[in-house]
């Protein structure tokens, strides 16, 4: 059985605090058995890679453009795309879930483009959405282990359990 794959994104530049909320998201993900994917660069993406990778997890980084080398460090695979700021659609679109730590009109863009396809999000700092009908499928939390949470329960009619649980948990 596959596991689950959490797309996690945010700016490409961060502060302190948004770096650090990153970092435990990308923990908590792979604590989970779960796959992180994310754009591939600095920032946010930087520090979930991070997280993920230095408590055993598996990273993805879904890069802009044709090369390479502006990947992270934390990445175990690099997908380069050519597509620019386009590619933001695969960062969401792979994820089974999506958490947006920060961030500017890209991120933004992510969250709307996850919603619109069906993907579940949670937003634990910067952007919130709106608007008269409300935003269905979009959640906020105070904390990592929070969005964790969150994204199991949104999760929870999907019958593949997070890697290494028993399903039904």
């Amino acid at each position: 059985m596959q596991p689950k794959y959490i797309s996690v994104i945010g700016g490409g530049r961060c502060d302190a605090a948004d770096y650090a909320l990153a970092e435990e998201v990308g923990r908590l993900v792979a604590e989970a058995g779960a796959t992180l994917v994310c754009g591939g660069l600095a920032g946010v993406m930087e520090a979930a890679a991070r997280g993920a990778k230095e408590a055993g997890g598996t990273t993805i980084g879904i890069l802009p453009g044709h090369d390479r080398t502006p990947a992270n460090p934390y990445l175990d695979h690099v997908l380069t795309t050519g597509i620019g700021h386009a590619r933001n659609l695969a960062v969401v679109s792979s994820g089974d879930a999506v958490i947006a730590v920060g961030g500017g009109y890209g991120t933004l863009a992510e969250i709307g483009l996850a919603a619109k396809i069906g993907r579940p999000v949670v937003v634990l700092s910067g952007w919130r959405v709106q608007n008269d009908e409300g935003a269905d499928g979009v959640w906020y939390a105070t904390s990592p282990s929070e969005a964790i949470a969150l994204l199991r329960d949104a999760l929870g009619d999907d019958d593949r359990p997070f890697e290494g649980e028993a399903a039904g948990d």
